[in-house]
């Protein structure tokens, strides 16, 4: 029997990037494909970059650098691929260069320089795909591209414009998932609220979200607006249909940063609308993220978004100094902030959310909640989160001796201590005996 070829994958970027990976993935091996976990035994080597902004697109070009030190064959695909310039001055050798949404032209590539497989290696994937997450929660792509214009991104240019994925095919990979084992969907799109907007049959977030609520899982959405249809998410929180999470990406809080931006809100505006999700749902976790340095960013401006910040007590904050993005709007504005004063007020936003963070996980200790496990470490260490927490962007809680728990079990769990970002806590109730998941 010959030999199947052996495919490296390196993904990088976004959530939203590694699905894209999941289904090129999926595909491979369903041609009969290997993968391989290193370039070593790597017949080709795909690189699916990120372009968002500029340490992204450095860190892309250092990892097909990388790759080509392992692998002299390796094909670049995503959204740094909608540069091809930027990548062949740097990295000639490589063979072919895609952007995103060409993954049939990626695998005819792979196929002209490999060769089919051998019929007896094709295999039969799970119409969930292969999943590149622990088992028990999965990402769950509802739109690709972007209706918006923001002055900092290039999104649009690169994933083209807002492409809703239809209901039925939704709800048809949730459910495949949920039968091979996952526990949690994390929903996500470049703006989630936007889902159903261009399809004209008046689907929209809160009805999908409310027909994948009854596969009894954790469902958690990523992304959104603050606009009506994340309004209509909040009340769905208060019937107890999705986890009362919602990431929010604010990115200032001065209106007329905002403006520049050509984003939405203001700060009396933005607060009453957390104040009104807050009654919805009183334990509602926000999480959202910031830009300092924005171009025309003034001190007054910086301040204002402190001010913001204190006012609104948001449970998770990211942080991220202006980055030029070849392509962006924003590049051409005047009175560019300097590095070291943007790198500068990153940091002071952190240090007071910090302080935000910690109050707000220290209030947490003595109540009890329920605790997805995401892995048991040989120190029988638990390390999970709960429907407070996202897996990677967000804090962890740790329980001690767990020598009965295992990834993906569902425990409940007593707050004990907390840190600046983490919790700990040990078992309650049946010693370490799963929860079910029947929401």
């Amino acid at each position: 029997m010959s030999r199947s070829p052996a495919i490296g994958l390196v993904s990088l970027g976004c959530a939203k990037n590694l699905v894209d990976t999941e289904r090129l993935t999926s595909a491979l091996i369903a041609m009969g494909y290997r993968i391989s976990p290193d370039y070593a035994h790597s017949d080709l080597i795909v690189v699916n970059t990120c372009g968002f902004i500029g340490p992204a697109q450095e860190e892309s070009l250092s990892a097909i650098g990388e790759a080509l030190e392992g692998q002299r064959r390796v094909l670049v695909m995503g959204c740094l691929g909608s540069r091809p310039g930027t990548i062949l001055s740097r990295h000639p050798e490589v063979l072919k260069v895609f952007g995103p949404g060409r993954r049939a032209a990626v695998l005819r590539e792979i196929v002209k320089v490999l060769g089919q497989p051998p019929q007896s290696a094709v295999q039969r994937v799970s119409p969930a795909g292969i999943v590149l997450t622990p088992p028990h929660y999965a990402y769950l792509k509802i739109a690709e591209g972007c209706r918006h214009r923001c002055a900092f991104c290039i999104i649009p240019s690169l994933r083209g414009a807002l492409r809703s994925r239809r209901r039925e095919d939704i709800l048809r990979e949730a459910t495949a998932l949920k039968e091979q084992g996952v526990k949690e969907l994390l929903v996500i799109a470049q703006d989630s609220s936007d889902y159903g907007f261009d399809l004209g049959d008046g689907s929209t977030l809160s009805s999908l979200i409310r027909e994948l609520a009854a596969l009894k899982l954790w469902v958690r959405v990523h992304y959104v607006y603050p606009s009506r249809e994340a309004t209509a998410l909040v009340e769905l929180m208060g019937e107890g249909l999705v986890l009362p999470y919602l990431d929010v990406p604010l990115q200032h809080a001065s209106e007329k940063i905002l403006k520049l931006m050509r984003r939405p809100g203001n700060l009396e505006k933005t607060l009453e609308t957390l104040e009104k999700w807050r009654k919805i749902r009183p334990d509602l976790a926000i999480r959202s993220t910031f830009i300092t340095g924005f171009p025309g960013e003034t001190e007054a401006d910086f301040e204002y978004l402190l001010e913001f910040l204190k006012a609104a007590r948001l449970d998770r904050v990211g942080c991220f100094p202006y980055s030029d993005v070849e392509g962006a709007t924003a590049n051409a504005y005047p009175d560019a902030v300097p590095e070291e004063v943007r790198q500068e007020r990153a940091a002071r936003l952190m240090e007071i959310q910090e302080q935000i963070s910690e109050e707000k996980l220290a209030a947490r200790v003595g109540t009890t909640c329920e605790v997805l496990i995401d892995e048991v470490t040989e120190d029988h260490v638990a390390v999970g989160r709960s429907m407070y927490e996202a897996p990677d962007v967000d804090g962890v809680i740790t329980l001690e001796n767990a020598r009965s728990l295992k990834a993906g079990d569902l425990v409940r769990a007593r707050i004990t201590a907390s840190s600046t970002h983490d919790l700990e806590a040990t078992l309650v109730e049946g010693f370490g005996a799963s929860l079910k998941f029947n929401r």
